[in-house]
């Protein structure tokens, strides 16, 4: 049991000689604990150098090295779900020593990328999608008519989503060949973990069992009543010392649960599932953080973990005088949890609903305070937005706090369930623009295009933590569907006021008066268009709302300048930028309009800052698009005069 992120590379010289999983099954079986030992301390030394998830890896040390012990991977194909607890996997399959790049530009991405490793089958980062493209995988395979098996790896917390139990049915439905780990680390489905549950599980992944129950099979399904009732007492057996009930009637022949630390029983059940023909569905239970006593002790605190930093040295404190301190900067995450306590205190009939994000919403404390009032659905954000549209049927208040990325997930709920309705729901859009380290699969860089097409929907996008509370409050006081999207991370540091104040709708306002060039920005990207504005003299209007439009601000804008620039952490296509040059075409306001957002492309993983400066999205990227536009401008001039 570890009790410290080690500071220096430890020794591991068994897993040193694992440099594919080809060299781990070259290994005795005996070796394999000492392996699992090994790995498990190089995980938590290079996630101390870099940061990342890693309670979900250490909880599959494991799992993952009975998988590529018995499995002929990569032309066996595993799939793992989510993807956090993939770092043991990508350290055995030959990059331990890139390690030290995850989640960093141009280095490892923190989760399966096609791209990266032929031993990544299927790129993830959103749950519940492993047995849908495991299931795919093994349809293929049977239709190449090649002899490849196929597992899908997935947790508790990711079966709660729908999209699993679609995969599953579709499973039984086809007989596929094909494996489903359910990793159980939270307690969720069952607490049947004891010496009776271990004894049948052992017994029902035996050879000899399964022998005897095909022959009995093939003898009772002569007398069909007979069959009935054997299949009848298994299940009820089986129903008295596992949760596989449920899975059977899917259609999955079900083993479990069994401990999933422990090796010699993951192989010996691993080796005996794999020439099972059909679907099958192992349960392990495992214990997220496995071998670290922090993260056995606090999971959820230690989903993920901040590169270890040198302690900073110690200074003495200077007395400021009547100087004021700086605010200090807090999350938008805090910004958004604070007015949701606030509000409820309010409004009784407000309800919170989150798709099981509640720490990462900044939910928790009104999850405490006002528990009557609040839902967490599990992974299941299509549910989420219906809720949320029932629940304003019967006049309540809805609020679902969703990351941005999460939300694509609920469109079609969003505008069959709430918007064709016109329903009073609130969408606290979290995780808008990039995300940095989380890379692609979580970016929020769609939102306002796929947000902006919906009819009577208010889009909101604060540039500031004040700004953002009190259009929080704008949104949900609008009787309709409304959404404010803020990012990751903290605001500039602006002073945030008590008061729960509604903005006028639609309704910008100037930040700073200059000439020649107008920026018009949407959202948080303020400071820049100010900083670049500084070197230009250029106006800069705070347009707070992307839907409806401040079309007398932009139209006073136009008239009073040779440029208009839009500025959007979000893709440029169809995205608040598309909005303005939309209405001036409409009004026939011929103007040249540059549109700086995000470009037409996944942007990759990498500090948040950075991603920006390359997107030319910082202050410096800012003034010399506009330097550019404007010498094109006057180029264009001078040729047509």
């Amino acid at each position: 049991m570890f009790k410290e992120i080690p500071l220096t590379r430890p020794s591991t010289p068994l897993l040193d000689s694992v440099n594919s999983p080809a060299d781990l099954r070259e290994l005795e079986a005996d070796q394999l604990p000492e392996l699992a030992k090994q790995l498990r301390e190089f995980l938590l030394y290079t996630v101390g150098q870099t940061g990342g998830h890693f309670g979900a890896g250490l909880g599959v040390v494991e799992l993952t090295i009975a998988l590529h012990y018995i499995y002929n991977t990569p032309e066996d194909r595993i799939v793992w779900d989510v993807g956090h607890q993939t770092y043991p996997h990508k350290i055995l399959t030959g990059r331990r020593e890139q390690m030290h790049s995850m989640r960093q530009a141009n280095g490892l991405a923190g989760f399966p990328k096609r791209g990266e490793s032929e031993y990544d089958t299927f790129g993830v980062g959103h749950s519940s999608t492993s047995i849908s493209a495991a299931l795919g995988m093994a349809l293929g395979s049977d239709m190449a008519e090649q002899m490849r098996k196929t597992v899908a790896v997935i947790g508790d917390g990711a079966m709660t989503g729908g999209m699993a139990f679609e995969a599953m049915t579709h499973a039984a439905h086809a007989e596929a060949d094909m494996l489903v780990v359910l990793n159980d680390n939270n307690m969720s489905i069952s607490r049947n973990v004891g010496g009776l549950a271990n004894y049948f599980s052992k017994i029902w992944a035996s050879k000899a069992y399964m022998s005897f129950r095909e022959g009995s099979k093939r003898v009772l399904s002569k007398i069909p009543q007979a069959w009935e009732m054997a299949r009848k007492t298994e299940e009820h057996m089986k129903g008295m010392v596992s949760p596989g009930t449920l899975f059977e009637e899917l259609g999955f022949y079900y083993i479990g649960p069994i401990d999933g630390h422990d090796l010699e029983r993951l192989v010996h059940d691993l080796r005996n599932l794999r020439d099972i023909p059909g679907p099958k569905l192992l349960h392990i239970i495992t214990r997220k953080g496995k071998g670290f006593a922090p993260a056995e002790a606090d999971p959820v605190g230690y989903h993920a973990l901040n590169k270890i930093e040198p302690k900073p040295k110690v200074s003495v404190a200077v007395n400021q005088g009547d100087k004021a301190l700086p605010a200090k900067k807090i999350k938008y995450q805090q910004v958004f949890g604070d007015w949701l306590c606030d509000m409820a205190e309010q409004d009784k009939s407000l309800v919170g609903i989150t798709p099981a994000m509640c720490e990462g919403s900044g939910m928790v404390e009104f999850a405490e305070r006002f528990p009557e009032q609040y839902h967490d659905v599990a992974i299941a954000e299509q549910h989420a937005v219906t809720l949320g549209a029932g629940l304003a049927c019967e006049g309540q208040k809805p609020v679902v706090a969703i990351y941005s990325t999460f939300l694509q997930r609920g469109y079609d709920q969003l505008i069959h369930d709430v918007a064709i309705q016109n329903l009073d729901v609130t969408f606290a859009i979290d995780r808008a623009g990039l995300v940095g380290e989380d890379g692609p699969t979580h970016a929020g860089s769609f939102d306002l295009s796929f947000l902006r097409c919906i009819p009577d929907m208010l889009i909101a996008a604060p540039s500031d933590e004040n700004e953002c509370r009190q259009l929080l409050t704008t949104a949900y006081r609008f009787n309709g569907p409304a959404a404010v999207r803020y990012p990751r991370g903290t605001g500039p540091g602006a002073i945030i006021e008590q008061a729960l104040t509604e903005l006028p709708i639609g309704k910008g306002v100037t930040r700073r008066q200059g000439k020649q060039v107008a920026i018009l920005n949407f959202g948080t990207l303020l400071p820049a268009a100010l900083e670049a504005a500084e070197k230009l003299n250029a106006s800069v209007c705070d347009m707070r709302f992307v839907k409806p439009l401040d079309k007398d601000l932009i139209r006073e804008m136009a008239q009073s300048h040779d440029l208009l620039v839009t500025l959007e952490e979000n893709t440029i296509q169809g995205g608040a930028g598309s909005a303005v040059a939309e209405y001036l075409n409409s009004q026939a306001i011929v103007m040249p309009v540059l549109q700086l957002g995000l470009p037409d492309e996944f942007i990759d993983h990498g500090k948040h800052p950075q991603l920006l400066a390359e997107a030319g999205l910082d202050a410096d990227g800012i003034y010399n698009a506009i330097e550019q536009r404007l010498l094109l401008i006057n180029q264009h001039r001078s040729t047509a005069s």
